[in-house]
């Protein structure tokens, strides 16, 4: 049961330990850390509006509904000008729900109902309406739609007897038609973006957003912090691999994932971006850390498999790692540069991975374009995202030297 209420825990921002400095903007749904640079991100947030929740009305007659049964929701700022014609679609991460109890107390949070989402939100880093904050895509349409599936919008079934329902993939098709109908069918350029769980779905449903838009319209994805690894944990285990066969069995999604990829490997194996980004047809780009502090966390030293906590200091602060540690997470990035072979290989691709211990680094104005913001080649995170949506340069893919070769990182630091 333990290892049970470990995943609930990191996924539902709720039950979270908070960090004596919560990074603000921050709205992954994961526990909160510190950073070692004093950011006045306090102020900056008091210079954004805040965005209304929108509920998509008339969802729950298609069954597109949270986990709870309340309408699925998002956050609208609309584009004007020069953008008034392009559409950026951020998908809200948040963990994931793997077995009927957690899914059923999900459905008191805001990941899995829409009584408990914010009325209203902030919007900064690649949501921002300023140039300033974020000069490429200030002026479109931005959406930050909510997640409250548990699957990374995928799955189509419920459980009678706790009346839940995994209704993530008709929470996308009735997301998608209203953004049509409020007037994404005229874009002239769009961009599927999304964080962490929101980062996979972007994988998970980037063709599919390519085919719902004109052929007319140039149409690219972003996926930040959603290159999840099949890695062995410190125990030799496999932490995050169990993790998502439970919510490939829950929430039934096998006859909804990549026909391409089940044909020659298990469900589970087909939930892991990387047996899935070398498939994808549409122009994409990889954001991530190849130190994620997320999986490090999570997926290579959750408790269960450091009962002892020899893992503690080093997965709160990369800074206090020893040798064998660091060894064993220069490994881990090994594997991720690996993964990435065949789809670097694609000249539409796009990749930033820094070797900052770090997640989610296009939602967060400090990691996305301020002055002091993480570098690779001399460019910001929206400096490469921007370079490779409007093919400003080519190959715009750049890969980290290995930690603590970055002098730019903006590490984390957990409490």
């Amino acid at each position: 049961m333990r290892s049970v209420w470990l995943w609930i825990a990191v996924a539902v921002c709720s039950l979270c330990s908070a960090a004596s400095m919560v990074r603000r903007g921050s709205s992954d749904g994961f526990e909160k850390p510190r950073e070692n640079k004093i950011l006045d991100n306090e102020l900056m947030a008091s210079k954004v509006s805040m965005v209304p929740l929108t509920l998509i009305h008339g969802a729950d007659s298609k069954g597109a509904v949270c986990l709870d049964g309340t309408l699925p929701g998002y956050h609208l700022d609309r584009g004007f000008g020069s953008g008034a014609n392009s559409w950026l679609i951020h998908l809200e991460g948040g963990g994931w729900c793997n077995n009927q109890s957690s899914c059923v107390f999900r459905k008191t949070t805001r990941r899995g109902s829409s009584k408990f989402m914010e009325k209203a939100l902030n919007f900064t880093g690649i949501l921002s309406n300023t140039p300033q904050e974020n000069p490429d895509f200030f002026k479109w349409n931005r959406i930050k739609l909510r997640y409250c599936d548990g699957a990374s919008f995928s799955g189509d079934s419920q459980d009678e007897g706790s009346q839940t329902f995994y209704r993530g993939k008709r929470i996308w098709q009735a997301a998608m038609e209203e953004f049509m109908s409020v007037g994404m069918q005229k874009a002239e350029q769009a961009l599927l973006s999304g964080c962490s769980a929101g980062g996979l779905a972007s994988i998970l449903h980037c063709d599919d957003f390519r085919e719902r838009l004109p052929l007319s319209t140039k149409v690219k994805c972003l996926s930040d912090a959603g290159m999840f690894l099949d890695a062995v944990d410190v125990s030799g285990g496999r932490s995050l691999r169990n993790m998502y066969q439970g919510v490939v069995t829950v929430q039934n999604l096998q006859k909804d994932l990549s026909s391409a990829c089940t044909n020659h490997l298990d469900p589970t194996s087909c939930f892991f971006p990387q047996n899935l980004v070398s498939d994808i047809k549409t122009p994409m780009f990889l954001l991530n850390s190849a130190y994620d502090s997320w999986q490090v966390r999570h997926s290579l030293a959750p408790s269960p498999a450091d009962p002892r906590g020899v893992w503690e200091h080093c997965k709160s602060d990369i800074s206090r790692c020893n040798s064998s540690q660091l060894q064993f997470l220069q490994e881990f990035r090994k594997q991720m540069v690996l993964a990435l072979n065949s789809f670097s290989a694609s000249p539409q691709n796009g990749l930033f991975i820094n070797s900052c211990f770090t997640h989610c680094q296009s939602e967060i104005q400090d990691t996305w374009f301020t002055q002091d913001s993480p570098k690779l080649n001399g460019k910001r995170v929206a400096e490469s995202v921007g370079d490779w949506y409007f093919d400003r340069t080519n190959n715009v893919k750049a890969i980290d030297c290995p930690y603590p070769c970055d002098k730019t990182c903006h590490h984390l630091i957990f409490q």
